[in-house]
């Protein structure tokens, strides 16, 4: 017979389901919260149920708000002439860290993928073609450098350069600190086409 604490095995299995945490780190976390003070695991499980609760989808750009439109669209500095095209709202805090950025958002959430059967009616493609009707003079492609991500940026770039707006994409190669000896052959070849 095995040893069995329901309530304990019930948090390792749900915490396993989260991406990249095997049962073993599950296991840690469940006994981290096991030792956790009561008040801090609350203050846990408010956050889980206030983000669940409160958090949705920008119905301009797709990007998670807890307003509707999210501050990004409605923020007058955003310069509203340029938007950058990302797979998934994780993307855009990613993007905002760098503080290089002022202009809007377009999150399609994902990327072109037939054998998964992701197509661009799946996609958020439409809504960002009517986007362009305002003032909208460049569109930024910062897709993923995968090959679902290259294709869907492949597919933007002839879609939406047939409607006479600049479309321009985010380059790629060598990281900042990175050794060319360790650099693949695809990354390293987008280092020297993208070369300035």
């Amino acid at each position: 017979m095995s040893y069995q604490i329901n309530s304990l095995n019930q948090l390792i299995e749900n915490l396993a389901k989260l991406p990249g945490i095997g049962k073993k780190t599950a296991q840690r976390l469940a006994f981290f919260i096991l030792k956790t003070e009561r008040s801090e695991v609350m203050e846990l499980a408010k956050a889980l149920v206030s983000v669940k609760d409160n958090v949705k989808s920008c119905s301009v750009c797709f990007n998670i708000t807890e307003t509707d439109p999210c501050e990004v669209c409605t923020n007058p500095r955003r310069d509203k002439s340029i938007i950058c095209v990302v797979e998934e709202p994780s993307n855009i805090l990613t993007i905002e860290r760098t503080n290089e950025f002022r202009g809007l958002y377009h999150v399609l959430g994902g990327a072109l993928s037939p054998l998964t059967g992701v197509s661009p009616d799946t996609l958020k493609i439409r809504e960002l073609i009517s986007r362009l009707e305002g003032d909208v003079n460049e569109i930024i492609l910062a897709t993923n450098p995968t090959v679902e991500g290259e294709a869907t940026a492949i597919y933007l770039s002839k879609t939406l350069g047939n409607l006479g707006v600049k479309v321009t994409r985010i380059a790629r190669g060598l990281p900042m600190g990175g050794d060319i000896e360790y650099a693949d052959e695809v990354t390293l070849a987008k280092a020297f086409a993208n070369r300035s």
